[in-house]
């Protein structure tokens, strides 16, 4: 979506705010010994408890509220039986609609012990949505965002994996334009001021392709290697982009 009036941005900010914060509730509860269940239904009774439903449920039927992907488990994971246990990569991503706004964000948690392969991963990805952000200015193209992401993501000896990318969003779960986490000379469309959309490194220690489990949701990486995900929803404008989901920090 692209926002056309105040109305728009507050309540785009409003389930941005929501979002965010759902994601710091989960995360209190991400140890050793909690199921991926139990962490989503955290994320289900908080959002409903400020009147959000799950996207991904509403749009697309997935099988939970919340979506909690461990180690090599990229993105879209099944909430289950599955025990966290210390020394995992947990990435929450949680998506929400209220009042016909949705937001989009995620983070990676990693369960003590922290190695320094969890460490350096989370913070690649971090960095890499800051680099990415930092190109999402109208004027420029999709894929400078793409190109910015990518080569954080490289510098720091990491891979994107290249299946994945953000999205627009706003007054639904995915819209146009696509944002690759690499360049793509394809993705040229210019970025417009008010334009709402995520930026969202999915990237590994590994291999840059995934495949997706027998659930036909669970997506991982196809040699095993550890994965991170960092994603907020932002409004284009001409200079910092505004950053909806922003409270997911922290």
């Amino acid at each position: 979506m692209s926002i056309e009036t105040p109305a728009d941005l507050e309540r785009l900010r409003e389930i941005g705010r929501i979002v965010g914060l759902t994601i710091q509730e989960v995360r209190k509860y991400v140890r050793s010994g909690v199921t991926t269940a139990e962490l989503d239904e955290v994320g289900e009774r908080f959002l409903a408890a400020h009147g959000a439903q799950a996207a991904p449920r509403q749009t697309y039927g997935f099988p939970g509220s919340i979506m909690i992907s461990v180690n090599d488990e990229a993105v879209h994971s099944v909430p289950g039986d599955r025990r966290i246990e210390a020394g995992d990569l947990v990435k929450i991503d949680i998506t929400a609609e209220r009042d016909g706004y949705y937001a989009d964000a995620a983070i990676t948690v990693a369960v003590p012990p922290i190695e320094n392969l969890q460490h350096n991963i989370i913070q690649a990805a971090q960095s890499a949505f800051r680099k990415g952000a930092r190109a999402a200015r109208a004027g420029n193209r999709v894929n400078d965002i793409g190109r910015a992401v990518e080569t954080e993501v490289r510098r720091r000896g990491f891979t994107v994996l290249r299946e994945l990318s953000g999205h627009g969003v706003g007054r639904s779960i995915h819209e146009e334009p696509q944002v690759p986490n690499v360049y793509d000379p394809r993705s040229s469309r210019r970025l417009t001021e008010g334009l709402v959309l995520t930026i969202e490194p999915i990237i590994a220690a590994g291999a840059s392709h995934v495949k997706v489990d027998g659930d036909r949701w669970t997506t991982r990486t196809v040699d095993g290697s550890l994965s991170a995900h960092y994603e907020h929803t932002l409004v284009i404008t001409r200079d910092r982009p505004i950053l909806v989901t922003q409270v997911a920090e922290g």
